[in-house]
């Protein structure tokens, strides 16, 4: 038997109403280069709880032996599961159960036409079977207004680069 995950308490409430951002949790996840000094070819990721530990490797279709997790696939996990949880949220107060939904984020890594530079972009496909199309849409509005990875991507999002010594 699977033992029961209490849900979070979090609203979809715009509640806030302060002068600067309110965290509410916080992380930190330290990448080193390895091998070949390079952090997305040969690198370490691992959290400062320690519960995310992993090897970094380039994709093969960027000249990299593939064997490892990418930039790229942990991005399409963290928004992939960050919009299933806000669409599960706002689905369960609309008296709708969010057990079926599932969400696949595409990511894919390339050029920008703009500068020469690199650029990400983000394809998410939700699957919600036996839930009338005008009645997820309207709930999938609502999640991507709450989802900060998907405000992220609309909105960008306040980077600070500090260097130590």
């Amino acid at each position: 038997m699977t033992e029961r995950i209490p849900l979070p308490s979090l609203s979809t409430e715009k509640d806030f109403d302060g002068d600067t951002f309110s965290p509410l949790y916080t992380t930190t996840v330290t990448v080193h280069g390895g091998v070949a000094a390079h952090g997305r070819a040969s690198g370490r990721a691992r959290s400062a709880d320690g519960v995310l530990d992993l090897e970094l490797r380039m994709p093969a279709e960027l000249g990299g032996d593939g064997r490892g997790s990418n930039p790229e696939q942990l991005f399409a996990a963290g928004f992939a599961a960050c919009f299933h949880g806000a669409l599960a949220l706002v689905a369960r107060q609309e008296g709708l159960d969010p057990a079926e939904i599932s969400v696949a984020a595409t990511v894919a890594f390339g050029r920008d036409p703009g500068d020469g530079g690199y650029l990400l972009s983000v394809d998410l496909v939700v699957r919600w079977p036996g839930v009338i199309r005008e009645v997820s849409a309207a709930l999938l509005e609502k999640a991507d207004s709450l989802c900060p990875y998907a405000r992220m991507a609309d909105k960008g999002t306040p980077t600070t680069i500090t260097l130590v010594s």
